[in-house]
């Protein structure tokens, strides 16, 4: 990781086209991933995003400030070379997906979740084809193996840089579900983050907000946000 070392050398930042989409330039230079691949993606808003990044630095580059940066270099450098795998694990979600576990008591609790978790199992039969079913408890119980193959044939036709986004929207949130609706725009991110963590909100309600937890939940909204903006760039 020595390109994070390095100090400023650069005056300007360009982006260029390439045979391989879109590349950042410093100084006529083009930018490398960690693993000295050149950092192409495949639209200019993505590479501009890039080059505002970089030429945001100052005196040294300072990876916790280039996100877009940082998930390029995952998409090129891990994704591409992990594809199949990286979609297996991320279908795997759809069998116990967060949306189809339900609480079996207090009644409000219950009546929550299925007041907002219907409505994205509703939108995923609907948008997808495919309708996972809820259960009460924690036990594990197998979905339909026919639904679960459908969600896996999607999962496994995103690019790379699809990909690496949709890993953070679906591990972040703990559903399949909900990470094709962040992809599809079912609902305004934000409010997908929210729906994601109904649980949490409900013991902050019963109990108060823990001030450690929060700063964590905060932390991986806005990667959940950066996620989708992400996607769509790609």
């Amino acid at each position: 990781m020595s390109e994070w070392k390095q100090k400023r050398f650069w005056k300007a930042v360009s982006v260029a086209e390439t045979e391989n989409g879109f590349a950042v330039e410093l100084d006529g230079r083009r930018v490398k991933t960690p693993a000295k691949a050149v950092l192409a993606v495949p639209s200019r808003p993505m590479a501009e995003a890039i080059a505002v990044e970089w030429d945001a630095q100052t005196e040294s580059v300072n990876p916790n400030m280039m996100p877009v940066t940082r998930s390029a270099n995952a998409a090129i450098d891990k994704v591409t070379h992990q594809h199949a795998a990286v979609a297996d694990m991320l279908a795997d979600y759809g069998d116990s997906d967060l949306l189809c576990y339900r609480a079996e008591m207090p009644t409000e609790l219950v009546l929550r979740q299925s007041e907002i978790w219907d409505p994205a199992l509703d939108w995923a039969a609907d948008a997808l084809g495919v309708r996972l079913e809820p259960r009460s408890g924690v036990l594990h119980t197998p979905q339909d193996p026919a639904a679960l193959d459908h969600l896996r044939g999607l999962v496994h036709e995103m690019t790379p840089f699809q990909l690496a986004a949709f890993h953070d929207l679906v591990a972040m949130s703990g559903s399949l579900i909900l990470g094709f609706a962040a992809t599809k725009g079912w609902r305004e991110a934000s409010e997908i983050w929210d729906i994601s963590r109904l649980d949490e909100l409900w013991q902050e309600q019963q109990w108060g907000q823990d001030e450690e937890a929060q700063a964590t939940a905060d932390l991986k909204r806005r990667a959940f946000l950066h996620a989708k903006r992400f996607y769509d760039f790609s």
